[in-house]
Parts: structure tokens; C-alpha cells; sequence
């Protein structure tokens, strides 16, 4: 399994409706579950700056970690990008080989 980060920007409507935010964030994590099963979460984050969520995930492949954007753009947010993750160790490594 890859790791991936999910950097997510709300819409201005969703971003209005605070105290909804759990049943959303609820609602969107039940989509992600019935539509991608095999992705594994292993973090969630509120963030104050450019970004209002970060999650880090683990996915099979790219076409797993693109859905969960797309899902994520499906139910308000205005941007959602998922970035692959190479651990720290892994780079290093990668430098190596170079």
C-alpha cells in the first residue's frame, strides 16, 4: 500500500455550516468507506491556513487516491488533492541511488 496525503479546501457554503461539521465529515468519510474500502486512514487534521483538512491514508494505487479526491470534491470540497508520500528512510535511500 502507498501513502498519500489529502489536503482538502472547503467550498465557502460548507465552510459556513460549522456546526454541521461533523455529520459532513461523517457523511464524507461513510462515502469514502463503501466506495474505496481498501483505503486505510491514519490520520485526520484541522488545519488554519491555506487548507482546512489534511489526511494521511494509505491506498493500493493512484486510481484509489484519485476517487478519494474525487469523492471529497463530490460533497463540498472546493479543492482536494491527494500527494503520494515516500518515507523519510525511503528517500534517503532513493538519494543514494542517484
Amino acid at each position: 500500500m502507498q501513502t498519500y496525503i489529502l489536503l482538502t479546501k472547503l467550498s465557502p457554503d460548507l465552510s459556513k455550516q460549522m456546526k454541521d461539521r461533523a455529520a459532513i465529515g461523517r457523511n464524507w468519510m461513510d462515502h469514502v468507506k463503501d466506495k474505496c474500502p481498501e483505503v486505510k486512514f491514519i490520520a485526520h487534521y484541522a488545519l488554519l491556513g491555506q487548507y482546512d483538512f489534511i489526511d494521511i491514508y494509505e491506498a493500493p494505487d493512484e486510481e484509489v487516491a484519485a476517487k478519494v479526491s474525487m469523492i471529497s470534491r463530490a460533497n463540498g470540497a472546493f479543492q482536494a488533492e491527494s500527494l503520494a508520500a515516500i518515507p523519510y528512510k525511503r528517500f534517503l535511500e532513493m538519494t543514494q541511488e542517484i
